[in-house]
């Protein structure tokens, strides 16, 4: 789908993002059951070159409904990311009331945060994820409403269900600026809703699924370069309106090249939330 012209940043790189091959066969991943691996069926990818827009001058313009994605200043009061109690009582009073204020929504839940670090002696020592270097979207038709009833029961998921709701999240640095591994999002008007290809990720407790995106050259990308712990970005992932513009995605880590040989790894935090609307 070509999206409506803008006057294009002339800050703007190239940049390789992993879209998945769609080979028609089931993909899955196996994530904490080691015995059951074997029968993984793993995605592949390809490699694509793209356009990436620096965002910042533009950042006004965004629209969560519209775009998928907003690009704010949001000072935060946590001192410590990886303190689970500290999150807990700070931030996530934090995120609810950042997303409230520019989605409108009534009420807010924070269910998951997952903290990401680019170096692999930092993610042993401290069990933080890597970031994700392909094009994705976090939730599917199927698994998000399923996420819902695991988190508050199935009554008041199908309570929360007959009005509008969406899963929303929160990306922001959480120590120095980033400089490597930037996360690039994509207009959500450019995203045809063909290309989405379901993997399931299956726990020995549950079965979530997401949806890996394969490469489509109408693909607007964006990204917000040497962000720091006081900014955040915040994108849907699932929305419940089939008539909003944008109700999922394509959101990737990629490989910067204008990082610096010497530059710090970069050190995030995602934080999954529900919006609830009236």
């Amino acid at each position: 789908m070509q999206i409506a012209a803008e006057k294009p940043s002339t800050n703007t790189l190239r940049a390789h993002f992993n879209y998945v091959i769609d080979t028609g066969v089931p993909l899955v991943r196996y994530i904490d059951w080691p015995e059951m691996e074997h029968q993984a069926v793993l995605p592949q990818f390809r490699r694509h070159e793209m356009t990436v827009r620096d965002g910042r001058p533009s950042r006004h313009k965004f629209d969560l409904d519209t775009h998928g994605f907003i690009f704010v200043d949001h000072p935060t009061r946590v001192v410590d990311f990886t303190d689970e109690l500290e999150r807990t009582r700070v931030y996530d009073a934090e995120v609810r009331a950042l997303i409230q204020q520019h989605c409108g929504a009534a009420e807010v839940i924070v269910f998951d945060h997952t903290v990401r670090v680019g170096d692999e002696a930092a993610q042993q020592a401290t069990g933080a994820r890597p970031p994700v270097k392909s094009v994705h979207n976090d939730y599917t038709e199927d698994s998000a409403p399923k996420r819902l009833r695991d988190i508050v029961g199935h009554e008041e998921a199908q309570r929360r269900m007959r009005k509008r709701w969406a899963i929303i999240q929160v990306w922001r640095p959480i120590r120095g600026v980033v400089m490597t591994d930037p996360l690039g999002i994509c207009d959500g008007r450019s995203i045809p809703r063909q290309g989405f290809v379901l993997l399931q990720r299956r726990y020995k407790d549950r079965t979530g699924e997401i949806y890996q995106i394969s490469h489509n050259p109408a693909h607007e990308w964006f990204y917000f370069p040497r962000m720091n712990r006081n900014e955040a970005l915040v994108f849907k992932v699932f929305d419940s309106d089939t008539s909003k513009t944008s109700r999922f995605t394509a959101h990737s880590a990629f490989d910067d090249p204008t990082s610096p040989a010497d530059a710090p790894a970069r050190e995030s935090i995602e934080t999954r939330t529900f919006a609830f609307f009236d």
